[in-house]
């Protein structure tokens, strides 16, 4: 659970009929400017828990984007339903990924809390995210770049309203997160030179 979110972010409504489109058009525009020839291999990180309905955005996304991104020889799904990426196992899972792909450049995905104006808003941003700062857990910051989903109010019981979140909201996200990168990757690799994957 994260709300530390940087100010050099972009900002999409759930509820505009435009989402999907705006989330595609700023998430190809980061990988432009920051996936660059430095990196190899593309890591999808989503941070979260099944055993909670607001910190369930994560692995609701991972299991998605493991069916729709499994011909990609060189983008890596980790934090799924199955196999969540949570506080009790991220360090282990950051060492993982740096240990075993080449050159990896991270996108950290995870829910956060945030100000009743900006809830039901997906942020992506430049930077590390902190997750577990909602929640007042100490854990390691994560990820070249970011995404957010706003799940619900954030500056008290805290793990009273993510257990109270309405699933809509998550799956709404849900699915525009995960219909919107599979594209925005397909797009990107289209049309650039880069030669990292069939």
């Amino acid at each position: 659970m994260n709300t530390q979110i940087s100010s050099a972010t972009h900002s999409i409504d759930i509820n505009s009929p435009r989402a999907v489109f705006d989330f595609n058009k700023n998430f190809t525009e980061y990988l432009n400017n920051y996936y660059t020839d430095e990196y190899k291999d593309l890591v999808i990180m989503c941070i979260g828990t099944d055993r909670s309905t607001g910190d369930s955005l994560g692995p609701l996304i991972g299991y998605k984007l493991k069916k729709r991104l499994k011909d990609y020889n060189h983008i890596f799904i980790h934090g799924t339903l199955e196999n969540p990426v949570h506080a009790k196992n991220l360090n282990d899972s950051i060492n993982l990924v740096y240990k075993s792909y080449n050159k990896p450049f991270v996108i950290a995905i995870d829910a956060c809390l945030g100000k009743f104006d900006r809830v039901g808003h997906i942020t992506i941003g430049n930077g590390p995210l902190k997750p577990g700062a909602g929640v007042n857990k100490d854990l390691p910051p994560v990820g070249n770049m970011h995404i957010t989903g706003i799940v619900n109010l954030g500056g008290f019981m805290e793990y009273m309203l993510l257990q109270n979140t309405r699933l809509n909201l998550v799956m709404k996200m849900a699915d525009t997160i995960a219909t919107g990168i599979p594209y925005s990757i397909w797009k990107f690799f289209k049309n650039s030179q880069k030669s990292r994957m069939n």
